[in-house]
């Protein structure tokens, strides 16, 4: 059973994804908030596996509210909902450590697949998502960060794999190795280079020039 925490600040919008999710077999909706701030406090009481949250929202924003929830040692899996209209956001709530994005016109199958996806490890990129991703790093000075040096050739070639956004079933393919050796590799980068979530993972690899515009 996956716990699911939904945050919007839209009421009507908010109870359809409630009365959505609640209805859905494999999944319990365990509470609800209108803002970032109650987000952060529902989230440590109530512990769920994934967060459902708007991107922007008054007050405290779904992207200052994931900071302050990853901050706090939180292992919720955050899928931020976002519209065609703000995803210049995307790369920022990438940053403070996102699982995945859906668009909030999606249809239910799709939302359902997606909190499924986060809830089991894999991270959510939608094409639009990573347009808007790659639109978003161009806009920006990258600096290459200090500390990429230490990585094996084969944690590099993982890292690399996970910026595309691909899955690591998909990358145990592509390397011929198990999905468990995988994890492995993915577990070694993230410790030497302190990252906290995949998402960061996949910025580092934007970030170092493993990986570019052109190759997404």
């Amino acid at each position: 059973m996956t716990r699911v925490l939904v945050v919007d600040d839209q009421a009507l919008f908010r109870a359809g994804l409630v009365a959505l999710l609640a209805a859905a077999p494999g999944v319990e909706v365990v509470g609800e908030a209108c803002d970032g701030g109650r987000a952060v406090e529902l989230a440590a009481s109530l512990c769920p596996d994934v967060i459902l949250m708007d991107i922007r929202m008054p007050g405290v924003s779904g992207i200052a509210a994931l900071e302050r929830i990853v901050a706090a040692g939180s292992s919720a899996r955050v899928l931020m909902l976002t519209t065609f209209d703000l995803d210049e956001y995307v790369y920022d709530a990438l940053r403070a450590g996102a699982c995945g994005f859906v668009l909030k016109e999606a249809e239910p199958a799709r939302l359902l697949s997606a909190i499924a996806t986060v809830a089991a490890g894999d991270m959510l990129f939608g094409p639009t998502i990573t347009r808007r991703l790659v639109e978003s790093f161009l806009r920006r000075d990258v600096v290459a960060p200090v500390g990429l040096d230490g990585l094996t050739d084969r944690e590099r070639e993982v890292l690399r794999l996970v910026g595309t956004g691909i899955t690591n079933a998909a990358i145990a393919t592509r390397l011929t190795v198990t999905e468990g050796t995988v994890k492995t590799h993915l577990n070694r980068v993230m410790t030497k280079l302190r990252l906290s979530s995949r998402a960061q993972a996949v910025v580092m690899a934007y970030e170092s020039g493993l990986v570019t515009p052109s190759a997404v």
